[in-house]
C-alpha cells in the first residue's frame, strides 16, 4: 500500500493486533461474581499511565463515580481518549488526571458552553496532545474490538486535524483512491454506565450507543457501573438485549443515579442548573479550586457528592422531567 502522507502527531498506544490477542488470552472468561465498589474497582484496575477511556456520549451514561475516584486516588500521567467528552473530560480536566489526549471533542459541554478551566489546563503546556475526530475514535475503537491493525476511511483528509494527527493517508490497492489509515486503539481500562447489570457483568442499555460496544470489545480491562443489579435470570430471558457480555467486564459496580449531572435515558435529565455553576464558578480558578474539592476530592463516594448535590430529591425532579420529555416524544 503506498503511503501518501504522515500526521505529524504523536501515536500513544500501540495497534499492533497480536499483542492485544496476548493480553486477551491471558484475561479470565469465568463466570464469577465481579459485584464491588468504584474505590475498589479504580484502585485495581486503573494505575497511573494507563491508558483511559469514558464511555458514554456527550453528558449521556457518563460513569461520573469513576471520573470523581480517578481524581480521589490521585491518578496522574495517564492518557485520556477524548471521545464524545464533556463533563466527564471538565472532571478529569480539573483533577490533571492526564497529561496526555487524543482530541477529538474536549472542553465544550455542547450548548452549555465551554469549560473554562479544562480549556485552561489544555492550553497550560502540561499535556501532550494528538488530534482526531470522533468518527476517527471511533474507527480506531472498531478497528481494535476487530483485531486489526487499522481501519481505512475517508475522514480527516486535507485537513490540519489530519496534520496534527498519527493517521497515514495511503493508495487504496483496489481503487487507488486515497483513504485515511486509522491505527487500531485499546484503552488499558475503561468505564461504561448502564442501565442494568448482573453480577457476572451482562449488561444492557437504552438510548445512544455511540462507540461503547466497540470500546467494551477494545479494551483490556473494563469497569462497568450501573443503575441497578438484576438477576441473571432476568438478562437470561431476554439475551438479545445484553451488548456487553460478562467476559469482557472486570467490575461491576452498582451506582444508582451513576450518571448524574448528567443525562440516563429513560431514567433521569441532566441537571442543567448543576452544570451552569461548574461553568461559571470554573471563571475564577481560585473559587473553583475550592468547590472541586469540596464536592469531588473531600467527598468520601459518589453518594456523599450526590447528597451535596440536592439528594434523592433533586433526582426525583430530574426524573420527571426526564418522563415528560419521553412522554413527549411518545406523542
Amino acid at each position: 500500500m503506498e503511503v501518501i502522507a504522515r500526521g505529524e502527531g504523536p501515536l500513544f498506544s500501540d495497534p499492533d493486533p497480536d499483542k492485544l490477542r496476548a493480553f486477551f488470552r491471558q484475561k479470565s472468561r469465568a463466570l464469577t461474581n465481579k459485584v464491588t465498589t468504584v474505590e475498589d474497582a479504580v484502585r485495581r484496575f486503573a494505575q497511573d499511565g494507563d491508558y483511559l477511556a469514558i464511555g458514554g456520549f456527550g453528558a449521556n451514561r457518563i460513569p461520573t463515580a469513576v471520573c470523581h475516584e480517578l481524581v480521589r486516588q490521585g491518578r496522574h500521567n495517564m492518557i485520556f481518549a477524548g471521545h464524545t467528552s464533556t463533563h466527564d473530560f471538565q472532571i478529569l480536566a480539573a483533577g490533571e488526571v492526564f497529561d496526555r489526549c487524543d482530541n477529538a471533542y474536549i472542553i465544550g459541554l455542547e450548548a452549555r458552553g465551554l469549560s473554562p478551566n479544562a480549556r485552561r489546563y489544555m492550553e497550560s503546556g502540561k499535556v501532550r496532545m494528538a488530534e482526531w475526530t470522533n468518527y476517527g475514535l471511533a474507527l480506531r475503537l472498531k478497528a481494535a474490538a476487530m483485531g486489526v491493525p487499522f481501519l481505512p476511511g475517508r475522514n480527516m483528509l486535507g485537513t490540519d486535524t489530519f496534520r496534527k494527527s498519527a493517521a497515514i493517508a495511503a493508495r487504496d490497492p483496489f481503487t487507488g483512491k486515497i483513504v485515511t489509515l486509522f491505527p487500531a486503539l485499546s484503552p488499558d481500562v475503561a468505564a461504561i454506565h448502564v442501565h442494568e447489570a448482573d453480577v457476572y457483568g451482562n449488561c444492557r442499555l437504552r438510548g445512544i450507543s455511540i462507540a461503547d460496544l466497540e470500546l467494551a470489545r477494545a479494551a483490556k480491562r473494563l469497569i462497568i457501573t450501573c443503575e441497578r443489579l438484576v438477576p441473571t435470570e432476568v438478562i437470561r430471558a431476554e439475551p438479545t438485549l445484553t451488548v456487553i457480555p460478562y467476559y469482557l467486564v472486570d467490575a461491576v459496580c452498582e451506582v444508582p443515579y451513576g450518571a448524574y449531572p448528567g443525562v440516563m435515558p429513560g431514567e433521569y435529565f441532566s441537571d442543567e442548573e448543576h452544570l451552569r455553576l461548574w461553568l461559571k464558578t470554573e471563571e475564577d480558578p481560585v473559587a473553583f479550586g475550592r468547590f472541586f474539592d469540596d464536592l469531588v476530592r473531600k467527598t468520601k463516594d459518589f453518594q456523599e457528592y450526590l447528597d451535596r448535590c440536592g439528594g434523592v430529591r433533586r433526582i426525583q425532579q430530574l426524573r420527571a422531567q426526564e418522563l415528560l420529555l419521553d412522554a413527549g416524544q411518545a406523542r
